[in-house]
């Protein structure tokens, strides 16, 4: 029958293994005179890598070399005193035995490698949304995988300031540190980073850096927030709503809302160091008669502060004065009256109204010492514990003939169509003369006819 068995020089191979990891001496080890080197001696590589082992020796009748290892080999290759392996796919550490016989004895030798490997995760855990000032922060990092250990620290920095550093202990490794918030770290990055220094080995310092993590920092002030708005306002008329805060930090990042009853404001917010002012202006509507309350409020980080103030907004409508007739004639009965709006007390030349929303009014027989007079009236309105005054006039216009005016207009009339007549009736008569028969005298016998001068043509008119 066949065996089942493993061939005899594997069970040989992994006795020989097995006693040379427990460390015990094989037969005829003792006193050996030669020596089995193992290169490379004590590699430090990239775990995943494949690596080249040369063993030799300087028996001069040395019997096959053996590599006894865990890890894959293949062989590259021997000769007289030597043999070279090929390891591959090294993904962690181990010990690699070569040995041989050499007169009887077994000569052996050995080589730890070591595998190197960066971290597959260095994550800085999240910072709270804001920190206030003056308090501990807790910062944490995480790192996951990384080879080998011995060599790989843990380092936490604000921006390239260091501030603590840890080996990096148990999987996944967490490393945490305590710093003392301040107005200096609002924006400031935090990060965590590992360092695997294998200079020692004569390869590199590797570092990982983890994303970094923006801090934001806050303080709120002990003074509390001011808010200054009008006590009184009149529909259809506008005020300034003003909300200050000092010692806010940082005040630039603050929010601030200004509400009048359901009506959101916009402000202008403005800041400068830690002081902050936000004004609106208000506009008075009628829907929004009785009392309002304004609200103001700052919000930073997970922070808010408030302050209210009450706004009374009314509505006063001022008073009017008007005439049963703008015009009248004299003798003619007017009556005068005087309105304003509800709740308004008014006043109509010393007479006061019945009651507040009442009119005042008056009668008069009109006469001429009426026109041109001026009725006045005053309204009065109390608006939460303030009185308010407003005043309107009115003239009257009475028709008549004043008797002495009347007698000069007739007489400038008169004498105007006197002149007027006498200026008409010389101007007909001059134009009658020119108009009218000229005669000639007959001849004689005794005188020749000849031409008259114009002096003689006169003279002889007049005679």
């Amino acid at each position: 029958m066949e065996s089942s068995g493993l061939p005899p020089w594997t069970c040989l191979s992994s006795l020989i293994f097995l006693l040379l990891g427990c460390g015990l001496p094989l037969p005829g080890a003792q006193g050996q005179e030669f020596f089995l080197r193992v290169e490379p001696q004590n590699p430090v590589f990239p775990a995943g890598g494949s690596l080249l082992v040369n063993c030799s020796t300087d028996c001069p009748d040395p019997k096959p070399i053996f590599l006894e290892t865990s890890l894959s080999k293949e062989s590259a290759g021997s000769g007289l005193g030597w043999a070279a392996f090929q390891l591959s796919n090294v993904t962690g550490d181990s010990q690699i035995f070569c040995s041989v016989f050499c007169n009887g004895s077994q000569i052996t030798g050995s080589s730890d490698i070591t595998v190197y490997r960066f971290p597959e995760r260095v994550e800085l855990q999240p910072l709270p949304p804001w920190q206030p000032v003056g308090e501990n922060l807790t910062l944490r990092c995480l790192v996951e995988g990384g080879a080998p250990r011995a060599h790989l620290a843990v380092v936490l920095v604000r921006g390239e300031e260091e501030l603590s550093r840890q080996p990096a202990i148990g999987e996944p490794a967490e490393v945490t540190a305590t710093v003392l918030a301040g107005r200096g770290d609002h924006g400031a990055n935090f990060s965590c980073r590992t360092e695997l220094d294998l200079r020692s080995q004569g390869l590199e310092l590797f570092q990982n850096t983890s994303a970094p993590r923006q801090l934001r920092t806050f303080a709120l002030p002990m003074t509390p927030l001011h808010l200054k708005a009008p006590r009184l306002l009149e529909v259809g008329t506008s005020g300034q709503v003003q909300c200050k805060l000092d010692g806010l930090f940082p005040a630039s990042e603050a929010q601030v809302q200004l509400v009048l009853g359901y009506q959101m404001l916009v402000p202008e917010v403005r800041s400068h160091g830690d002081s902050l002012m936000a004004t609106a202006i208000v506009t008075a509507h009628t829907d929004q008669e009785g009392v309002q309350e304004v609200e103001c409020n700052v919000t930073l980080a997970d922070q808010s502060l408030k302050a209210r103030a009450n706004l009374t907004v009314f509505n006063f409508l001022g008073p009017r004065v008007n005439f049963s007739e703008p015009s009248v004639s004299e003798g003619s009965m007017v009556t005068v009256i005087c309105t304003a709006g509800p709740q308004v007390q008014v006043m109509l030349d010393g007479v006061w109204a019945t009651a507040p929303g009442q009119p005042a009014q008056l009668q008069l027989n009109a006469t001429e010492s009426d026109d041109g007079r001026r009725f006045f009236c005053q309204a009065t309105l109390e608006v939460d514990g303030e009185t308010m005054h407003k005043n309107e006039s009115a003239q009257l216009r009475v028709l008549y003939r004043r008797p002495v005016t009347a007698s000069i207009i007739i007489g400038v009339l008169a004498a105007v169509g006197v002149i007027i007549i006498a200026v008409a009736l010389k101007y007909a008569f001059r134009m009658q003369k020119r108009s009218g028969s000229y005669y000639v005298k007959q001849e004689t016998t005794s005188l020749p006819l000849r031409n008259m001068q114009p002096n003689e043509a006169r003279e002889e008119e007049s005679s």
